[in-house]
């Protein structure tokens, strides 16, 4: 899912996030960065890491390393 923010910034979270609005939203890469934000608060503070720690953390994620998510 998407939606479009200011300066162009498309917004986007897990289709398997359901309804209850407890979701992170992510955009990027652009600039080499990843921007992530609380899909509840979109005008709320955001979190930016770079594409390469972005790309690590998801492989973690995805081997298992924080345990069942």
């Amino acid at each position: 899912m998407s939606t479009p923010a200011e300066h162009g910034t498309r917004w986007r979270k897990s289709s398997h996030s359901g309804g209850q609005g407890a979701c992170v939203e992510i955009a990027g890469p652009a600039a080499g960065a990843v921007a992530v934000r609380d899909s509840k608060d979109p005008d709320g503070p955001q979190l930016r890491f770079s594409s390469e720690a972005w790309n690590a953390f998801a492989s973690a994620v995805a081997a298992g390393a924080f345990g069942e998510v």
